[in-house]
């Protein structure tokens, strides 16, 4: 049986079909109600990584744990010691956790310290773990569906700035290999997409896909911190903006982890806004 945490995520979604469509047990958790698309078979639980205790019951007779904090339980919630003695005390063998490539490239920031709580705690709980280090999503242009539903406008800071965004899909079988198949244990992935794209150029595979105009408009570095500020703490804002804007060489690199575990290249930005079409017409 595999446990999935943030089910109802950008990586969740992808993750809980492809497990099931493999024949795997699955228990797919989070806090909302059942979602009304979870796969027929799949059993949901609702529980909440923060109260480590309400995910006791979930965790029995589990093989395999994938483990997604929420943005809120970077700063919050009980000690990811506490999370993992519960998959310890329930024989959970193979744990997967969902971190960030912020953690190789900006090991000190104060972003995601919690993040690296719970790295340290896998690593040290005696299963055998794999560590997924995603850059940005693609998924993150979700941001811009309205305005470009409303206004066929984009509204971004960093226009010429590219980053290896990376599908959420390919996170997600990267996480069902390591969750299933042997080979994986102890091992921390980069995950990235097969290039680096900035904002002005995804604008443009939008309007390719779309079959219309779509303008970009670039943000002052000010006028975007007073947008991320209205649902992101502080200390995440600059850090966002930082990467946003003044990458490190590293955070601009195309990894070949994708390559590797799947066999098959990273899915361009343009099979991502292909999927996802519908949230931009």
């Amino acid at each position: 049986m595999i446990v999935v945490t943030g089910a109802t995520g950008n990586v969740g979604r992808a993750l809980v079909p492809l497990l099931a469509g493999a024949d795997e047990e699955v228990v797919a958790v989070s806090r909302r109600p059942r979602p009304a698309d979870l796969p027929a078979g799949v059993r949901h639980a609702r529980a909440d990584l923060a109260d480590a205790a309400s995910l006791r019951p979930v965790l029995d007779g589990a093989d395999a744990f994938f483990v997604v904090l929420g943005g809120e339980l970077n700063s919050r919630g009980e000690s990811p010691k506490a999370l993992l003695d519960e998959v310890a005390a329930a024989g959970v063998k193979r744990v997967v956790l969902l971190s960030s490539q912020i953690n190789s490239t900006r090991p000190q920031a104060a972003s995601h310290a919690r993040l690296r709580e719970f790295e340290d705690a896998v690593r040290a709980s005696g299963a055998d773990f794999t560590v997924l280090r995603p850059a940005g999503f693609a998924s993150n242009a979700f941001a811009w569906a309205e305005s470009v539903r409303t206004r066929r406008t984009v509204f971004a800071p960093f226009g010429e700035v590219a980053l290896p965004v990376v599908d959420p899909a390919d996170i997600a079988e990267v996480a069902a290999v390591a969750l299933r198949e042997d080979g994986h244990a102890g091992r921390t992935y980069e995950l990235t997409g097969p290039e680096a794209i900035g904002p002005r150029r995804q604008t443009e595979v939008l309007a390719e896909a779309l079959g219309e105009d779509v303008a970009f408009v670039e943000l002052s570095r000010e006028e975007a911190h007073a947008h991320l500020a209205r649902f992101m703490p502080e200390e995440v804002v600059d850090g966002t903006l930082d990467i946003l804007g003044l990458p490190l060489p590293a955070e601009q690199t195309v990894t070949a982890d994708v390559r590797h575990v799947l066999h098959r290249p990273a899915r361009p930005f343009a099979d991502w806004v292909a999927r996802n079409l519908a949230a931009f017409r």
